[in-house]
């Protein structure tokens, strides 16, 4: 499993929530994809996406959620 970039763990910062699990993220990004008009954010949450569908429940919940400023 290839690990997140920070800016992949900046995207998935703004989706998560309390009680967020790995198949709502993807949901929540998947929604949210068609309104993004910027070319590279649609890239970047593609490449999320990708390695959100490979991975556990297990290792999504190991990953440290946390912004990078």
């Amino acid at each position: 499993m290839d690990k997140f970039t920070v800016e992949e763990i900046n995207l998935m910062c703004v989706f998560e929530f309390e009680g967020q699990d790995r198949k709502g993220m993807i949901a929540d990004i998947k929604n949210v994809i068609p309104h993004i008009q910027d070319s590279d954010m649609v890239e970047l949450a593609g490449q999320v996406l990708g390695k959100l569908e490979t991975m556990s429940d297990a290792e999504f919940a190991e990953v440290a959620l946390e912004a990078a400023e």
